[in-house]
């Protein structure tokens, strides 16, 4: 028999002083807290490292997966999530025909998107789903209205097929909380929506296994929202959820085991596994206060989607690459089914290719990186176990929070919710638009000579947002943070002035082709056509060579001790009229703006309102 060994027996233990002693001495007397301990948007702080005895406070982390409270996961063994896909619903036929090509394909999920709802009938449902085995494929519908008769065609057509009526799972996603949040209003009053939602738990009694409400958490995201947000007021929505039906009659532990949660998944990796992580416990906790008499209705059914928030209409390649590891995320946090949205989806309709990217992504991940092997794969990690109760004690303060001013549907009305979440997203823009958050392709490394991409559709990458007199409560706005910046590019683009941005470097080598090589980057986020050059021995020369590319702007770059010579060399041969700007935020930048330059660019300049200067600066127009 083989001798079993512990691993690292060989190696004595560190104690969390001989970490600290190493981490200062490398630090070489920078501060540690300034250096190394990351304060992010949720609030809380991050160290660089965790040991064991850190996880001692986290609670109920040391459950196996498939326990309650499930913060490891609902899965005893194995991660085998189901792989979903949208499908847009109009003509019943061609849907029908997709989705059994789609099964053959990996697809074993599906979110039929009914668009009109008048076109809901006994018949076009059964024509949906026919050939569609509900026992090896999730079946969900989202639909704009008539869900009791979508439920009673599916009970129909389960007599019709032999089979017992629970043979169904997958949902019929209703949300009317979420369509009051996002358009303002409902074409009925709410009350008479939450009444219809109870008849609808009524008329889908038969359906067992199919969840009948949708909290859509991940509207948050797609709004700007960070997870502690989008955490504590998903919970406070499926909350609402419960309260308004069982004031309607319908039981806890029912209203519990049929609601399904969507979040968005987004980009902060670490974050959005211990999200999901934190979510179930969360869930747990709200249904131990409703003293739900079955543990297992209260295990929460997650669908997470790949957030809209950080995706881009240009160099549109990089979203593969977000959406891989936001995938990533979602799986090792213990999703049920997640949809990876194609690269393109923000800015123009799917097409084939990008759909079958989007499926191979998850298929990747299941079948050569083998997530779907091993239950709760972050288990074991003191990094994401302390994130996991950071997070549920910062989104539990959040959900007490607003559940102190009456509940969801209460901080929706006096625009508690809204503001939070506008707050957010205001500082995530001014993060991107500074840098601080990097949109590869968009604020940072753009393709220089990339164009507008084929089949872009303005109305789908920057939907507009009408206020409407007659709303209930204020809107939540979805947006994406690259917007602004897009917009001012294309202005560009589409202007009849083509405005040329000449780099000028001259003086120190090393600084002068650094801050050129910066000052491409930034113009070209702008849109503009951007002149490169290599070193010039005189200020003299690069605006002979600026003069005959008929420049309409320069750009120095050099070093700040530098800048004095240069900068009066060029404020002297330049034409008149032309626009001078200096690379950088040099110690003496209010003397160079006496000697005539009044503009400079560097790492601290906000792009999208500098960008929009040099627009009105040079004549590009929308």
């Amino acid at each position: 028999m083989a001798e079993t060994r512990k691993l690292f027996e060989d190696f004595p233990p560190v104690t969390r002083q001989e970490w600290m002693d190493k981490i200062i001495a490398d630090l070489k007397g920078a501060d540690f807290n300034k250096k190394l301990v990351w304060r992010p948007a949720e609030g809380f702080e991050v160290w660089p490292f965790y040991m064991k005895e850190d996880l001692d406070g986290v609670p109920l982390n040391d459950v196996a997966p498939g326990e309650y409270p499930w913060v490891r996961g609902g899965r005893r063994s194995g991660n085998d999530w189901l792989v979903r896909q949208e499908i847009m619903v109009n003509d019943y036929t061609g849907a029908n025909r997709k989705a059994k090509w789609l099964t053959e394909r990996g697809v074993n999920s599906f979110g039929f998107v009914l668009c009109n709802p008048q076109s809901v009938s006994h018949d076009n449902i059964a024509t949906l789903i026919n050939g569609i085995d509900p026992e090896r494929v999730e079946i969900n519908f989202v639909p704009e209205g008539r869900a009791i008769e979508l439920a009673e065609s599916l009970i129909r057509i389960s007599a019709e097929r032999g089979m017992h009526p629970s043979a169904f799972n997958g949902a019929i996603e209703t949300d009317p909380l979420g369509r009051l949040m996002i358009n303002g209003r409902l074409c009925i009053p709410l009350n008479e929506g939450l009444d219809y939602l109870a008849s609808l738990f009524r008329a889908a009694s038969p359906l067992g296994k199919l969840r009948l409400v949708k909290v859509n958490a991940s509207l948050f995201s797609d709004a700007g929202s960070d997870t502690v947000q989008e955490l504590a007021f998903g919970l406070s929505m499926g909350n609402e959820y419960v309260a308004a039906l069982a004031s309607r009659g319908i039981s806890i532990d029912t209203a519990f085991s049929r609601i399904k949660f969507g979040f968005g998944t987004g980009s902060n990796y670490f974050f959005e596994i211990a999200k999901l992580r934190a979510a179930r416990l969360l869930w747990s906790v709200v249904a131990g206060k409703w003293e739900t008499q079955d543990k297992d209705s209260a295990r929460m059914c997650i669908h997470s989607r790949t957030t809209r928030w950080n995706k881009t209409l240009f160099d549109p390649w990089v979203n593969m690459l977000r959406t891989q590891t936001e995938a990533m995320s979602a799986v090792l946090g213990g999703a049920d089914s997640l949809t990876v949205e194609p690269f393109d989806t923000v800015f123009r309709e799917p097409q084939e290719f990008s759909e079958r990217i989007a499926r191979n992504q998850q298929l990747l991940l299941k079948e050569e990186a083998y997530f779907s092997k091993v239950a709760d794969p972050g288990g074991g990690s003191y990094y994401i176990g302390q994130l996991t109760g950071k997070l549920a004690e910062s989104a539990w303060k959040l959900f007490v929070e607003t559940e102190n001013r009456g509940g969801f549907l209460s901080a929706l009305k006096d625009g508690f919710i809204q503001q939070k979440v506008k707050e957010t997203a205001s500082a995530r823009r001014k993060n991107i638009a500074a840098s601080r958050e990097v949109l590869t392709g968009t604020t940072r490394y753009p393709l220089p000579e990339e164009g507008i991409p084929d089949g872009f559709s303005a109305s789908r990458a920057f939907p507009e947002h009408p206020v409407q007199a007659d709303t209930e409560v204020e809107p939540l706005i979805t947006s994406r943070g690259a917007e602004e910046i897009e917009k001012l590019r294309i202005a560009a683009l589409n202007s009849e002035r083509k405005p040329v941005i000449f780099l000028l470097p001259a003086g120190n080598p090393a600084m002068a082709m650094a801050r050129s090589q910066f000052s491409s980057n930034f113009f070209a986020c702008g849109g503009y056509i951007v002149t490169v050059n290599p070193l010039f021995e005189t200020v003299g020369e690069g605006v002979k060579k600026a003069v005959a590319a008929k420049a309409s702007v320069i750009v120095l770059c050099s070093s700040d001790d530098d800048y004095p010579r240069l900068a009066t060399e060029l404020v002297q041969a330049a034409p008149s009229g032309t626009i001078l700007v200096i690379a950088g935020n040099p110690p003496l930048a209010e003397e160079l703006k006496k000697l005539g330059i009044k503009y400079f660019i560097s790492i601290r300049s906000d792009l999208a309102e500098t960008i929009r200067m040099f627009h009105k600066l040079t004549g590009v127009t929308d």
